[in-house]
């Protein structure tokens, strides 16, 4: 029997194509809770995240913020999307990039990032990830204050379609990334 965590993992996909169905905020909720309990460097929690679900907004998000070379146009299907940013905490996230060379806000971010595509996938939608985008346009769209970093969208709503296997991509084996001990 498989365990139920590899199942939900083996079940996220990136999903491009959404139904016009409204979110639940109760889902919502549910899925910024699971972020929300995500773990940071020094229990900072930079992470902000800014739920846009008004039809306008998302269209001036699609058209003002998105673009260019990669046009990421099925974005415009999703109900949702989440802004993903961060604050800035200078004793942390200064010390840490001078001391080590390391962004933690944008580990902070990702970890719960994931969260979101988790809890979304537990309750039967989809999530993508777009890191294509004008975070310029964006913050000025949604009124971020100065000092956050957008560092993601992720789309979310109900997958048009059925999910399926198809769409599975190849994943190296375990045997091509996993080292133990050293390389």
């Amino acid at each position: 029997m498989e365990d139920s965590f590899l199942h939900l993992v083996r079940k996220r996909r990136s999903v491009r194509s959404y139904r016009a169905d409204p979110v639940e905020k109760e889902k919502i909720e549910y899925i910024l809770e699971a972020a929300r309990l995500a773990p940071s460097a020094c229990n900072r929690q930079p992470w902000r995240f800014i739920v846009v679900d008004d039809e306008s907004m998302r269209g001036k998000i699609c058209r003002d913020g998105l673009g260019g070379i990669v046009s990421n146009e099925w974005a415009r299907t999703a109900p949702v999307i989440i802004v993903l940013s961060v604050t800035y905490s200078p004793l942390v996230h200064t010390a840490g990039k001078v001391a080590k060379g390391i962004d933690y806000r944008l580990l902070d971010a990702g970890i719960a990032g994931e969260h979101i595509c988790l809890a979304a996938a537990e309750q039967g939608l989809g999530t993508c990830w777009i890191g294509w985008f004008n975070a310029r346009a964006i913050k000025r769209i949604v009124g971020m204050p100065v000092g956050w970093k957008v560092v993601a969208l992720i789309t979310l709503g109900y997958e048009k379609g059925e999910g399926n296997d198809a769409h599975e991509k190849k994943r190296l084996r375990p045997e091509d990334i996993c080292f133990f001990n050293r390389f």
